[in-house]
């Protein structure tokens, strides 16, 4: 089969690693990727987010399955495009992507699923926002209703916070995404991260993760794309995975049926547990980054199978098989992320890390220049291992952290903490 990936970043990698270790691939190509990719898979330069641009390069190429990374070209509309054209594609349709791309959308739909998840309001302007903030308090949630790259979310402490992130999202700060707020109730308890994939009425989970959205270590500081993950998640025991199907998924998945926008791709679902109750923080329409790392780096070439089923309507049929291990990804991150940094600084070392079903660092921010890698983002390289145990994972991973020669980069040599005590 000839497959297309769509993206650049270490989830990309991830995706790309995982396709290739199937037999049925014969040729990868993923558009735009990066220097990682490059080492493993053809690279294409397009406008990924444009339906029309993609459609002729399938064509071209002979493609048989696209996947789709980020959510971007799924709100885009790119994934109907394909489907329009008889490519088989793994990612939902733009309606069904709503889910990710407007908060209140979602909201409107937990709400008629009788989904559990955080109380809120949903506004237009910013007066009548912070008229709801002094009423209910802080510590209170604000969330740009739109797609904002995983950075439109701010949890204020006090009142005075969260009217001046108003101020700032109805501002222009966020671009369009803040043209309409979303204000949640502060939810308590642990996060988790849960993966289904749907098609339709047919939900078949694939994993757990944690991630570390806080930059600094303890969860402190601002909130970045995730600074490392871990799968599985030890307090997604059974009982709260099938609480989450349950209570949460399968009643979402029936209320989009019921509108005409069925769901086909995969789901992930941010989720917050309490006294063993799990309550919907978000949806996204797409792998996590960096869980997908972990995620593949676990299921390896059974991973495209479970892709592929999904995107020809045979979920049904599919089953996954996990190993009783574990897998870490450790975020190298440029000096300065989320905030300003410093681009096109060099990496040294990459060549002299093992490559295989234990050891990967997958790249996410990163460039090929005159046989240098040089650095094109703010989370750069993904430092990802399997283990026996956790603890073994986490050694491998910041083994290769280590080795690694980038003084204009940083990590946080925590992660895991939650799990490891």
């Amino acid at each position: 089969m000839n497959i297309l990936i769509l993206g650049s970043g270490g989830r990309e990698h991830a995706l790309a690693w995982a396709t290739l270790q199937n037999p049925k691939c014969d040729k990868l190509i993923v558009a735009p990727g990066n220097a990682g990719i490059a080492q493993i898979a053809e690279c294409a330069q397009f406008d990924i987010n444009d339906g029309g641009v993609v459609a002729e390069f399938v064509s071209e190429n002979a493609i048989d399955l696209v996947i789709i990374g980020p959510e971007a070209p799924l709100a885009a509309g790119v994934a109907d495009r394909m489907r329009e054209a008889g490519v088989s594609v793994f990612g939902p349709s733009a309606a069904a992507a709503k889910l990710e791309a407007s908060k209140s959308f979602t909201k409107e739909i937990c709400d008629a699923a009788n989904a559990p998840t955080a109380a809120y309001g949903h506004f237009t302007d910013a007066e009548a926002a912070k008229a709801h903030v002094r009423e209910t308090g802080a510590p209170t949630v604000v969330k740009a209703d739109g797609l904002a790259a995983g950075k439109g979310v701010i949890i204020a402490e006090t009142v005075a916070e969260a009217e001046a992130a108003i101020d700032d999202m109805f501002g222009g700060s966020f671009g369009a995404a803040g043209a309409e707020v979303v204000i949640e109730e502060f939810m308590t308890g642990e996060e988790a991260s849960f993966f289904v994939l749907v098609d339709g009425d047919i939900c078949l989970p694939i994993g757990t993760a944690q991630d570390h959205k806080r930059v600094g270590e303890g969860d402190t500081g601002l909130n970045t794309g995730g600074m490392g993950a871990y799968s599985p998640a030890p307090i997604m025991d059974d009982a709260v995975t099938q609480k989450a199907l349950d209570e949460i998924v399968r009643p979402t998945m029936a209320e989009m049926v019921r509108r005409g926008t069925p769901y086909q791709g995969v789901l992930y679902v941010g989720l917050m547990i309490e006294n063993g109750q799990p309550r919907l923080v978000e949806y996204n329409v797409r792998f996590g980054d960096p869980e997908c790392q972990v995620l593949m780096l676990r299921l390896g070439a059974q991973a495209f199978d479970l892709m592929q089923a999904c995107a020809e309507g045979r979920l049904d049929e599919a089953q996954v098989t996990w190993a009783d291990d574990h897998a870490m990804t450790v975020v190298m991150a440029a000096n300065g992320y989320p905030g300003s940094y410093e681009k096109s600084t060099e990496i040294k070392g990459l060549g002299r890390l093992k490559a295989d079903s234990f050891n990967m660092m997958f790249h996410a921010g990163t460039t090929a220049e005159n046989g240098k890698v040089l650095t094109s983002g703010g989370r750069v390289l993904n430092a990802t291992a399997r283990g026996e145990t956790l603890q073994e994972a986490r050694d491998r991973a910041y083994a290769m952290v280590d080795a690694v020669d980038w003084p204009e980069g940083f990590v946080r040599r925590d992660i895991g903490w939650r799990a490891l005590g």
